[in-house]
């Protein structure tokens, strides 16, 4: 029996539910796009803990694979995502999503 198997499910769970909500709220309450971007990717890895968590305790070793697969386009898409934000800033002098709203015309 492996560490992860030790500590019961339901911990596990709680845990991944209560990292989701934090980044839930995250992405509705915060206007810095820096901080929505970081609230999306606390919610993956939420999503990625369960996925080990299930994996590990099935003996399947096919929902560790697929995090790693999650975690690659997360990677991906932080690199796309932050390249847009660089631009945004030198454009408006600010990561602001209300300031982003002005630029639809």
């Amino acid at each position: 029996m492996s560490t992860i198997q030790s500590i019961p499910i339901a911990n596990y769970i709680l845990l991944s539910t209560v990292l989701f909500c934090i980044g839930v709220l995250g992405v509705l309450f915060r206007r810095n796009a820096i901080v929505i971007f970081m609230s999306v990717e606390l919610m993956l890895n939420a999503v990625n803990l369960l996925l080990v968590a299930f994996s590990s305790y099935w003996n399947d070793p096919a929902g560790q694979v697929f995090v790693f697969f999650v975690m690659v386009v997360a990677a991906a898409e932080v690199a796309v995502g932050l390249a847009i934000l660089v631009m945004i800033y030198r454009n408006t002098g600010s990561t602001d999503i209300d300031v982003l709203n002005k630029l639809k015309g």
